[in-house]
């Protein structure tokens, strides 16, 4: 029986993704135990996984400590995993991957030149560009377990597991008009668009739709939600008093929702494997053929300014570097102007009966 590790070590999204990397393995071992070692502030989207055997919950901020990493280290070595898969590829998993005794370690390749240090025995490249419709962030996870391992058929798309006691979620059970969850808030401040733009959105949706609207933000971002909220024309249309905490209180409350309207960011992979409706609005700095998946202008669509206004990009790594460090004259570029006409498209796709 085959013992495997995933490791990683990196915000929501991410953790879903990977979880792909279970899923695909599970078919070339059914009897392997797979375990996740991720942030303790992730677990929500990969709980209940059946691919999944145990999650490993690490502290970010201890985890720098090198006296932390080392000990961490030597914990997985005595663990004798045979296969360990580092999609994180950044110092700390390296490390962990170096230390361990597994036979057969797997990470992505960054440089063209292999590094002194044999952290993978198979270190593989980043794919060139995507040739699927997953988005090439999700196609670059499966093809580290394709690349080794033979798979003849490969997921692509990643799910959320929820327990019966989940799926009998009811808090808007005296609801009786479709809900579209709003991600007001990206998880940082660079995938945040200008909140006066977030206001017209929503009051488009209300004035336009026979809906509810709730509202979807980090707890730390209450006081910016209820600005948001105290801004809006149709208070009556939101459900500000319904809110989850947590990730998997979110998944759950998503998975009663209709749509989601969001930033780019972990609550869209999380409606999209909750199988919901969702239009993304891209950060300028993110690169969309990486993180945009499934996209059919249907189902899943989205906006993003270099689609627009594609004068205002450069190719060059270090305005891209500025740009991620200050979005905000890109966001103030990316108007409602623009947003709405994509957004009315693809609400009339889903919501038709219910225009007022």
């Amino acid at each position: 029986m085959k013992k495997i590790l995933v490791i990683q070590n990196k915000r929501i999204g991410d953790v879903l993704l990977a979880s792909l990397i279970a899923a695909n393995m599970k078919q070339v071992y059914p009897d392997s135990i797979i375990d996740y070692m991720v942030y303790d502030y992730t677990t929500g989207v990969i709980e209940n996984n059946p691919n999944i055997q145990n999650i490993l919950k690490i502290d970010e901020k201890e985890l720098k400590k090198i006296p932390n990493l080392i000990k961490l280290a030597l914990k997985i070595r005595k663990a004798n995993y045979n296969i360990i898969f580092d999609p994180y590829a950044k110092f700390q998993s390296r490390v962990i991957c170096l230390f361990s005794k597994a036979t057969i370690r797997i990470g992505f390749k960054k440089r063209d030149k292999d590094p002194v240090l044999k952290f993978y025995t198979h270190s593989i490249p980043f794919l060139k560009e995507k040739t699927r419709s997953c988005g090439k962030s999700i196609e670059d996870r499966v093809h580290l377990a394709t690349s080794v391992f033979p798979i003849k058929n490969p997921i692509y798309e990643p799910k959320i597991f929820l327990t019966d006691e989940e799926q009998r979620y009811d808090k808007l059970k005296n609801y009786n008009k479709p809900i579209l969850m709003f991600g007001i808030l990206g998880s940082t401040p660079q995938k945040t668009m200008p909140y006066e733009y977030i206001t017209q959105l929503i009051d488009f949706v209300t004035e336009t739709y026979d809906v509810y609207v709730l509202f979807n933000y980090a707890p730390n971002q209450k006081d910016e939600a209820e600005s948001i909220y105290n801004s809006c024309k149709h208070k009556n249309a939101i459900i500000f008093d319904i809110y989850e905490d947590s990730i998997r209180g979110f998944i759950q409350l998503m998975n009663k929702c209709d749509i989601l309207i969001a930033n780019e960011g972990g609550t869209v992979h999380i409606a999209k494997a909750l199988d919901k409706p969702t239009f993304t609005i891209f950060s300028p700095y993110v690169l969309k053929e990486h993180w945009a998946s499934f996209e059919d202008g249907k189902k899943h669509t989205s906006v993003h300014l270099l689609e627009e206004k594609p004068d205002l990009f450069s190719e060059d790594r270090e305005v891209r570097r500025k740009i991620e460090e200050d979005p905000s004259f890109m966001y103030h570029q990316l108007t409602p102007e623009i947003i709405l006409p994509k957004l009315s498209l693809f609400l009339n796709q889903h919501l038709n009966e219910q225009r007022k």
